[in-house]
């Protein structure tokens, strides 16, 4: 795309669908005024790709002129996100996940039956009316192999297909798919996050204040935003998104910050491989999530506040739409809260297919209309967040404790669990497992314990090793099943419990192919912005790729020490925990597997 406008012009579709979006285009608009809606570029470039299925240059001069941004600018954004295209693309497009849960399920057998009979990945011709891509996870691992149909034109869907065979996949390809899906496995000791899923309808409100909704927020009123902040204090509710932050310092932090307004931030975009607790959260107790959104806003004084949905889950963003629509609609949203005097409302942006903007600072860009690269910090985003205003940004599991927090009190929560890991934690098992599914259990349940609940290896197969924590965690060995689930006791063991991810590996499973397709997942990933990450998550990737051919044991042992030498820069140097944390599965494989171990000593 040039640094001016070409010649090239939107069709009549193309500007009805931005149109539909922004609202007529009128004559004598001012730049400031085009501008102060940039933060939409997003949801209009999913706008055209809803409408078209991708995004032509005569489409990207039209939106630049409706938002004021610089044609060049614009490009950069639409080329960013994984799901958007700017070549010409068949209506129908069926992505099909190749990443580590489902290359277990039989996923690559199902790619080569895919080329066999319709042709390598993303090619098609100038007249098909589909095409199939490979893909990173899609969090549907307690279902796979999984596979994602998007189908463009004016009744545009997105449906998700688990499990799915080579016949579902041919369908889809050649017609169309209900992507029907099962009320996904739970269990647990305690069920607590997850004492309304598969029982209650998700898209009644009145069938969800019937089993306590809205209780919490009520709560919430009468005790005033200091003593809910001291509540959630008093829990050491932890962040469950990986980073594991107190909930309650960031909270406080955010309600005393002096410069309005203040931000509200759900992060949905869960994409780390392995992972599906919040997708289960939002699809099967979307109320829930609201309600816990409307108790933190009110804590920390917000007026306004987004979820931030990885664009790959359509069923959870229609659910969430549907329960902010009809929260609003009931006065639990709006401009007065429960006649409360309160006023907040929420706003659902969907991503677009990069894993990197689930770290705050890219969401935050993403959500300005911007590439979603990260920020350096300071300044922290309590400080300095969306708009370069406070803003308060949890995860999606996080959130949905604090109604649980404010009904039974901070004390009593953190008497659950461990002193140092308070509270229930959702596990997302899948991989060589019996039953795959969500299980709910208090910190310190061993990781034996989560494994048994979950009906143990599948069949006769021998564990071969455990990834905990998903693609950025760490690979343990079945002697590590002693080992209590709690922050401390995984930072002990050289792993983390990340964002819950328990992928079981059989013999059967050849690991370092594993390694190299995480490999590939975070070189694929990487936004680009650092060169310590760029650079340093392809020579990674082609260390383990040389390691896998044959060669001399001098050349093994370098590129052993080359991948060690690549993780200490990664992780010293890179500007976000992407990098940071790229090289941790490949170091876990080594030192707690023993993988590559005779090469490093020879």
């Amino acid at each position: 795309m040039d640094l001016h406008y070409t010649a090239d012009v939107a069709t009549d579709d193309e500007r009805a669908a931005v149109d539909g979006l922004l609202g007529p285009a009128r004559n004598g608009v001012s730049g400031a005024a085009a501008r102060r809606q940039r933060h939409l570029l997003l949801p209009v470039l999913h706008a055209l790709a809803d409408r078209i299925g991708w995004i032509s240059a005569g489409a990207l001069n039209y939106v630049s002129r409706r938002l004021d941004v610089a044609p060049a600018e614009a490009y950069g954004v639409a080329t960013f996100y994984a799901l958007f295209s700017t070549t010409p693309r068949p209506p129908r497009v069926l992505h099909v996940c190749d990443d580590i849960a489902c290359i277990d399920a039989g996923a690559q057998a199902l790619c080569s039956a895919l080329a066999s009979t319709f042709g390598p990945a993303g090619e098609s011709g100038p007249d098909a009316a589909a095409t199939w891509l490979r893909t990173p996870c899609l969090g549907l691992c307690d279902r796979a192999p999984a596979a994602l149909l998007a189908t463009a034109g004016a009744q545009h869907a997105m449906v998700q297909l688990a499990p799915v065979d080579a016949e579902d996949l041919a369908r889809a390809m050649t017609g169309t798919s209900n992507g029907a899906g099962a009320v996904p496995r739970i269990g647990g000791s305690e069920l607590r996050l997850l004492r309304r899923v598969g029982k209650v309808d998700p898209e009644s409100i009145d069938a969800y204040r019937a089993h306590d909704g809205y209780s919490a927020l009520r709560e919430a009123f009468e005790l005033g935003p200091g003593r809910i902040i001291a509540e959630i204090t008093a829990s050491k509710l932890l962040g469950r998104g990986g980073a594991a932050f107190p909930t309650g310092r960031k909270m406080d932090a955010v309600a005393r910050a002096p410069e309005r307004p203040h931000y509200l931030i759900c992060n949905a975009d869960e994409s780390e491989p392995g992972t599906f607790k919040d997708r289960i959260l939002m699809e099967y107790d979307p109320y829930a999530i609201v309600e816990a959104m409307t108790i933190a806003a009110y804590a920390v004084g917000c007026e306004r506040g987004f979820i931030y949905i990885r664009g790959e889950y359509p069923l959870a963003a229609h659910r969430i739409g549907h329960a902010v629509a009809q929260a609003r609609r009931h006065g639990f949203l709006g401009n007065d809260i429960m006649s409360r005097g309160f006023r907040f409302d929420i706003e659902v942006r969907r991503g677009a297919g990069a894993y990197i903007c689930g770290e705050e600072t890219a969401l935050f860009n993403s959500i300005e209309g911007k590439r979603g690269e990260p920020r350096s910090k300071p300044p922290f985003p309590v400080q300095a967040g969306l708009f370069g205003k406070p803003t308060q940004i949890n995860n999606v599991e996080t959130l949905a404790n604090i109604p649980l927090i404010l009904l039974e009190g901070g004390a009593a929560y953190a008497r659950i669990g461990t002193p140092d890991s308070t509270g229930t934690r959702l596990f997302c098992l899948s991989g060589a497992i019996a039953h795959p599914g969500l299980y709910e259990v208090p910190h310190g349940t061993t990781l034996g314990a989560l494994i048994e609940m979950a009906g143990g290896v599948r069949g006769q197969e021998r564990l071969q090793a455990i990834l905990l924590g998903g693609a950025a965690g760490a690979f343990v060995p079945p002697g590590a099943l002693t080992m209590p689930l709690t922050f401390e006791d995984a930072r002990a063991a050289g792993a983390t419990l990340g964002s819950g991810v328990v992928m079981l590996f059989s013999e059967r499973v050849d690991l370092p192919a594993i390694l190299r397709r995480i490999a590939q997942f975070f070189r694929d990933e990487s936004c680009g912005q650092c060169v310590p990450c760029r650079v340093g998550t392809v020579r990674q990737e082609e260390a383990l790729h040389r390691l896998a051919s044959d060669g001399t044991s001098a050349g093994r042992k370098g590129d052993v020490l080359l991948l060690d030498e690549i993780g200490r820069a990664m992780r010293d140097a890179s500007i976000c925990g992407l990098g940071q944390t790229a090289a941790n599965v490949i170091d876990s494989a080594r030192k707690n597997l023993d993988l590559f171990t005779s090469e490093a000593q020879q």
